[in-house]
């Protein structure tokens, strides 16, 4: 226990100008990049790795393992939390062991990022999001405050995903055989979700699609298209003037 009542254990790794905050809790086996910064009462569990010019901010949660029921469909390995240079982890978040954050990257305050999910280099989570486990985000995605992006999902570069949007993979409703595989959806690049906008399980939406706020998405939505209601349905294509190469 440090004077400031911080608490590094004598196996984690800090680079010299690493700041720790009063009521952190580093434990042995975490390596922490030169220039982060750690808040008071954050927890950085054993093994996570944290790149250089890292913010932690107050009581976020670092390399959390996960507790899951048995037969859970989130059992697999778990490997250590790695986070990339740059990337901010604001209060109150939790982010899992076994998870992979790109440089850059923010995740927002009480979101939780679980194991085994990916968030690619500049890509943002909105307060009070989920990434649930083994989904992929890519590059510059813009999650927005309370989406629920479920087990298994996609997420090419360049999405917008509006608050409170839900995503499913389970058509059963976990009555199911044990191992069935889940059907996240599938986003393909820069296509844009409204908010409050439902899709069930493995739908595809194409790039550069638009789907409204508040449509129930429950078929393949093509490239372009633009959709909305509930079911969703086409109503005309997305122009090339809204196209992302021209506002990037």
């Amino acid at each position: 226990m440090r004077e400031d009542g911080a608490f590094v254990a004598p196996g984690a790794q800090l680079d010299d100008d690493v700041s720790v905050a009063p009521g952190a809790v580093v434990y042995d086996g975490v390596r922490v990049g030169s220039g982060t910064s750690i808040g008071a009462a954050a927890v950085i569990h054993a093994g996570t790795e944290i790149g250089g010019g890292c913010v932690i901010e107050d009581g976020a949660v670092l390399g959390k393992r996960p507790r899951l029921r048995p037969g859970s469909s989130a059992k697999g390995a778990v490997g250590p939390l790695v986070i990339g240079a740059g990337a901010t982890i604001c209060c109150g978040a939790v982010v899992y062991a076994g998870a992979r954050l790109g440089a850059a990257t923010i995740i927002g305050d009480q979101s939780q990022v679980r194991e085994r999910a990916v968030v690619g280099a500049g890509s943002v989570l909105g307060r009070g999001a989920t990434i649930d486990f083994d989904a992929t985000v890519g590059a510059r995605v813009l999650i927005q405050t309370l989406v629920y992006l479920t087990g298994g999902a996609v997420v090419e570069d360049d999405v917008f995903i509006g608050p409170g949007v839900v995503t499913t993979n389970d058509h059963a409703m976990g009555r199911h055989a044990r191992g069935a595989p889940l059907l996240g959806p599938v986003f393909k690049r820069a296509c844009r979700i409204g908010g409050g906008v439902v899709l069930t399980p493995g739908v595809v939406i194409g790039e550069e699609a638009f789907v409204a706020a508040g449509a129930l998405v429950t078929r393949d939505v093509a490239a372009r298209d633009v959709v909305m209601g509930g079911p969703a349905r086409v109503v005309r294509r997305v122009g090339d003037e809204d196209l992302l190469e021209r506002w990037g």
